[in-house]
C-alpha cells in the first residue's frame, strides 16, 4: 500500500511540473488546496491508465517497438496522458492537455520526472 501512495505522489509531483513547464497542459481551480486536490486524483487516474491500459496497447503494439527500437513508447506515453486528459474531463476534474505533441512533450517530462522522484522516494512496502 505504501509502494502504491509513492508512486502516486511521484506521479502528482510529475504531472505538477510538466503543469508548471507547458503552457498547453492546464490545471485550474480556485485556490492552491483545490489544485493539490485534483492534482491527485488526477494522478490516480494517470496511474489507473497506465496500470489497466498502457499494458494492453504495449502488447498490441510490439511489433512497433521492435520496428521502431523503442521509440515508438513517447507516443504510447503521450497517448496515456490525453486519455487521462479525456478521463479528467469526463470525471469533472480541472486538468487539461492540448494537442499531441504537447502530450508528447508532457510524456516525456512526466517520465523523466517520475524516474527521478521514485529513485529519491522509499518505495518498500
Amino acid at each position: 500500500m505504501k509502494n502504491f501512495v509513492v508512486k502516486t505522489i511521484a506521479n502528482a509531483g510529475a504531472l505538477a511540473v510538466a503543469v508548471w513547464l507547458l503552457d498547453k497542459i492546464t490545471l485550474t481551480g480556485e485556490g492552491t488546496g483545490k489544485k493539490v486536490g485534483t492534482l491527485l486524483l488526477v494522478a490516480l487516474v494517470f496511474g489507473l491508465v497506465n496500470f489497466l491500459v498502457k499494458p494492453v496497447v504495449k502488447v498490441l503494439t510490439f511489433p512497433l517497438f521492435i520496428l521502431t527500437l523503442g521509440l515508438i513508447t513517447l507516443v504510447i506515453n503521450a497517448l496515456m496522458l490525453m486519455l487521462t486528459s479525456w478521463l479528467a474531463d469526463k470525471l469533472d476534474l480541472s486538468f487539461h492537455v492540448e494537442g499531441f505533441w504537447t502530450a508528447v512533450i508532457g510524456g516525456l517530462i512526466i517520465s523523466i520526472v517520475s524516474w527521478a522522484l521514485n529513485v529519491v522516494l522509499p518505495d518498500k512496502d
